[in-house]
């Protein structure tokens, strides 16, 4: 149960930045370059690079290299899982507020 809960923690601790949140969150849509991802973002390139560098780090994401484009890929459901959870919580209120 420890080992679980330094996994659960370190998977959290992860996605707690604004910028990485962001990046997932687009990243539940499909594969994205680096570039779209900059531009997505509105941040620089060494910004959202750094980002990714950490959500590969803890095996969020996965790089895929195509020529000279780098492009990620959810590494697997758990973060959309949860972004579902947030938007729920967080998000859709405001849709619904919206369209009224």
């Amino acid at each position: 149960m420890v080992e679980n809960a330094t996994t659960a923690s370190n998977f959290l601790k992860a996605i707690s930045h604004e910028g990485r949140l962001m990046i997932l969150c687009h990243l539940v849509s499909g594969e994205k370059s680096v570039t779209e991802l900059e531009d997505l973002l509105s941040a620089r390139q060494a910004a959202v690079s750094q980002q990714l560098s950490r959500l590969r780090l803890e095996g969020l994401v996965v790089p895929r290299r195509e020529g000279k484009a780098i492009y990620y890929r959810l590494a697997d459901d758990r973060p959309k899982r949860i972004l579902e959870v947030v938007y729920e919580l967080f998000c859709a209120d405001e849709d619904e507020d919206g369209a009224a």
